[in-house]
């Protein structure tokens, strides 16, 4: 098998800064509203930015305006954008919570307030903040997987296709019977896993434990997991907070002591070769399972193929 992961090279999200830029942009995402800042919009992962604007995102475009009843009045100018909105939303609240926490806000300080010492204690030059941006910055891994699927229907079944491939109304059963199979199983290393076993990648196998090490959990599941629209095909994505080794101590007075696990540190840093370069990899994975296909009285043993493409990149806000 190829490598672990590839670094690909993608078409630049770019941003066009002739004046006057957009300080918000609006936002429709299949029928659904957003009002986003432009800071915003700039800091999320540049894997998910791709999916909101294919075609590169201009931040600099006016407003158009009308006149009515001889009176100015200005119109907005809305995005419409091809990505699911309670994924978008997801996204969104986590990097604000995240950065909340990591910056605080008008009522509550934040973790970096109490660690700003340590840019200037670092006992070398390999943790200054400019070789080391995880000093300051909130480090947060993005995880994607777009999981595309085939259904081979049983010999003898109602489910099948015509001369020129169209499903009938069972095989169409069959696939969105499949697709909600497939949604159930929220575990994100269990696929990988199982193709480690099977063929015994060691690369593979690091992959995991570098992720676990860096902030994830084993049995995580994905944050955010759905079926697209009239496609075979179910988008993932889990967000974590990137272990840094920065570890803050409650003290008796109520203020933070904090402390660095450098050999954490240095694990966390390997991560930084991700950032702002997103990474693939894709894999096929086969199973066989028991579903129910409508009209038929009994089970019947469905051998379910995916396509898995996971996108692997860290964030810093």
């Amino acid at each position: 098998m190829a490598g672990i992961i590839t670094q690909v090279s993608q078409a630049p999200v770019q941003a066009n800064i002739q004046p006057p830029l957009l300080t918000r942009l609006s936002l429709d995402l299949r029928g659904k509203r957003f009002s986003v800042d432009r800071e915003t919009i700039m800091n999320l992962p540049e894997s998910v930015l791709l999916c909101l604007f294919p075609n590169g995102l201009v931040l600099s475009r006016q407003a158009t305006s009308m006149t009515d009843q001889g009176e100015g009045v200005e119109e907005e100018e809305v995005y419409g954008v091809d990505f699911d909105p309670d994924c978008f939303s997801f996204v969104l609240q986590f990097f604000r919570s995240a950065s909340d926490t990591f910056y605080g806000t008008e009522t509550s300080p934040g973790l970096f307030l109490a660690q700003q010492h340590l840019i200037d204690a670092s006992p070398s030059s390999d943790f200054a903040p400019n070789q080391n941006p995880l000093l300051s910055k909130q480090a947060i891994i993005v995880l994607r997987e777009e999981l595309e699927y085939f259904s081979i229907p049983p010999k003898g079944g109602n489910a099948s296709t015509d001369a020129n491939g169209i499903a009938n109304e069972s095989m169409l059963d069959l696939k969105r019977d499949c697709g909600k199979y497939l949604l159930e199983k929220r575990s994100i290393f269990t696929a990988l896993q199982r193709n480690v076993n099977k063929e015994n990648n060691i690369a593979e196998q690091h992959l995991i434990d570098m992720l676990c090490m860096s902030g994830f959990d084993r049995d995580d599941e994905w944050g955010f997991r759905a079926i697209e629209p009239s496609r075979c095909c179910i988008s993932s994505i889990a967000l974590v907070l990137l272990k840094t080794g920065i570890v803050h101590h409650p003290a008796m007075s109520g203020e933070k002591q904090v402390t660095i696990d450098y050999n954490q540190m240095a694990t966390a840093q390997k991560l930084l070769l991700f950032w702002r370069k997103p990474a693939r990899k894709c894999w096929w994975d086969g199973i066989e399972i028991e579903l129910k296909p409508v009209g038929e009285n009994a089970p019947r043993v469905i051998k379910l193929w995916a396509r898995r493409v996971w996108t692997l990149e860290l964030s810093l806000v």
